[in-house]
């Protein structure tokens, strides 16, 4: 069932994607060669507790060991921070953190250069980070969750690259995960109707080759099928009145 909230839970929500946001910003920061993801994993972790009231989201959700998934280079999402992998100079790591606060919670990711990467591999950030905007700028009141979409599919397949279609963006509030499903692929008009209220994680994840994924034996990390590097960028959004508000932006 989808969950509306109002005007005084999506400011809650604000708040809590004020330190989200960040957070985020200060783990793109340090991310460097020679840094492990459990370490970026710690500094995560005591910047969202340094702040009153906030806790990193994502510890022990679904039995998850980090307090951010770190995802390298062929890895989709759902890496799992450890102190054994080491960034390198030319590797790109997706950084994907949720906060709890005051009872709310918020979800934002980033995909993050380590020193100088390859041409191709920028170009596959950019084209995300761009198809995330246009996903953003479609979730107005009156559209649907088809609209966003499509608007996402768009903008990655004029350029080439692929979607993953096998995971979602999602509603977010109370719960860290809540209806309505938000697919990065779509027709316009279709779907849950977009409503003041309605609060959702849009997140696109493209691959620069296929868009087949895979689990490995760790039961969390998803990598695509045929090792081409991929990016994901996510934002919480609120639907409103007055257009579509980034929850999680600085």
């Amino acid at each position: 069932m989808i969950q509306l909230k109002s005007a005084r839970e999506i400011e809650l929500m604000a708040q809590g994607g004020k330190i989200l946001a960040a957070t985020v910003e200060h783990l793109r920061g340090v991310v460097r060669a020679g840094l492990s993801t459990g370490e970026l994993d710690q500094i995560a972790e005591d910047f969202i507790r340094s702040h009153d009231g906030a806790t990193p989201a994502f510890k022990g959700l679904y039995g998850f060991p980090g307090s951010i998934c770190t995802s390298i280079n062929s890895e989709v999402v759902h890496g799992i921070p450890s102190r054994k992998r080491v960034l390198k100079d030319g590797d790109v790591i997706s950084i994907d953190v949720g906060v709890g606060y005051k009872g709310y919670f918020t979800d934002s990711a980033v995909t993050v250069p380590v020193g100088r990467i390859e041409a191709e591999t920028q170009r596959l950030l950019d084209v995300t980070q761009e198809a995330l905007a246009a996903g953003i700028a479609a979730a107005k009141a009156g559209n649907h969750v088809g609209d966003i979409g499509a608007a996402v599919q768009a903008v990655v397949e004029r350029a080439h690259f692929s979607i993953v279609r096998d995971l979602v963006g999602h509603g977010i509030g109370t719960e860290f995960h809540e209806e309505p499903q938000v697919p990065n692929y779509g027709k316009p008009k279709r779907r849950e109707k977009l409503v003041p209220g309605l609060t959702i994680a849009i997140e696109p994840m493209v691959n620069a080759g296929g868009p087949g994924t895979k689990t490995l034996s760790d039961k969390w990390t998803i990598v695509t099928v045929d090792g081409s590097p991929s990016a994901h960028f996510e934002h919480t959004v609120a639907i409103t009145d007055a257009g579509p508000r980034v929850l999680t932006a600085l």
